[in-house]
């Protein structure tokens, strides 16, 4: 779907990004992080045919990016950290407007708007001026003018920026609705978010890419980066680790936190083992509220790779 070879962009003698190589297959969802000022904003904007490339080649779909951008764009949907909008507009307008910016034919708009305003929770505020949204609805719109023309490739940089905590996992289960029916390339330096929506990770630190892969892969690689299972059970917390234990390729269990009849645990093993810890603690008797891949993993490899900023980390953490 998308193939970029030796892509480098320089603003004056300043190289914000610098021979980026990497390959992204068809319905993959794949997570671009970096710090900022890494380059990621100028790596996207290029791909969304925002900016021209000073080096290097890009195809979208088969096309070179630089020899027919307008074909380009017709494939692609792009968010960028700053959504397009006019607020004088209603939401319908809007993306009747985007729908036909793409080269949509009128009479096929009224069937994608609604479509893209379902796909995005749009339709009780179609007829409402984009400037009286809240910034999750904006968000939202956004994104609905990103994927309004059903493009093959959606590039969303920063989609949760500035959203409140139901609002990202709002935007995360969308985002994951889109999985399949188009290739999606994400920004975020929500690192639970990526770690939670994408198949595979593209790393960029200074302009370079510096790691690529599945979150197992990194870690792999790396050797040393941590995988946890988080697990929250009703009950105390002891069974539930006893019962943890028996599952083979689990290792150090601990309590994150406990009281009110709830605690949380963390597992040392690799979140393929979430299965056999399900069937366990169910079968031996013990109520399972939640299980999930643990963050710390993900913020771990991160850390790793761009330990070189020690500012930049403490940024990152913070």
């Amino acid at each position: 779907m998308i193939e970029v070879k030796g892509l480098t962009k320089y603003y004056g003698e300043l190289a914000a990004i610098h021979d980026l190589e990497f390959s992204i297959k068809r319905g993959e969802v794949i997570g671009f992080l970096g710090l900022n000022g890494a380059g990621k904003t100028t790596a996207l904007k290029i791909l969304g045919c925002v900016l021209l490339p000073t080096a290097g080649d890009v195809t979208v779909d088969g096309i070179d990016i630089a020899r027919d951008p307008h074909e380009v764009r017709r494939r692609i949907g792009f968010l960028p950290d700053t959504p397009p909008l006019y607020g004088d507009m209603t939401v319908g307008r809007y993306l009747r407007f985007a729908a036909e910016l793409r080269g949509m034919a009128g009479s096929e708009t009224p069937k994608a708007v609604a479509e893209a305003e379902e796909k995005t929770a749009l339709r009780e505020v179609h007829d409402a001026p984009i400037f009286s949204l809240s910034h999750g609805y904006r968000q939202r719109v956004g994104v609905a003018q990103a994927l309004v023309h059903k493009p093959k490739l959606l590039i969303l940089d920063e989609p949760t920026s500035g959203l409140d905590p139901v609002q990202i996992v709002e935007m995360r289960e969308m985002i994951r609705t889109l999985r399949g029916d188009h290739t999606v390339l994400l920004s975020s330096h929500i690192l639970s978010e990526i770690s939670q929506t994408c198949d595979r990770l593209l790393v960029i630190q200074r302009g370079e890419i510096v790691a690529q892969g599945s979150e197992q892969d990194l870690a792999t690689k790396l050797g040393g980066a941590i995988s946890t299972i988080e697990v929250e059970v009703a009950g105390p917390s002891a069974r539930a680790i006893e019962v943890a234990r028996t599952v083979t390729g689990i290792g150090e269990c601990s309590v994150v936190r406990e009281g009110g009849g709830v605690a949380l645990l963390s597992l040392q093993g690799a979140p393929d083992l979430r299965p056999k810890v399900v069937r366990a603690l169910v079968q031996n008797g013990i109520d399972l509220l939640r299980i999930d891949r643990g963050a710390a993993r993900l913020e771990s490899i991160f850390l790793k790779l761009t330990k070189d900023d020690k500012a930049s980390q403490r940024e990152v953490v913070s």
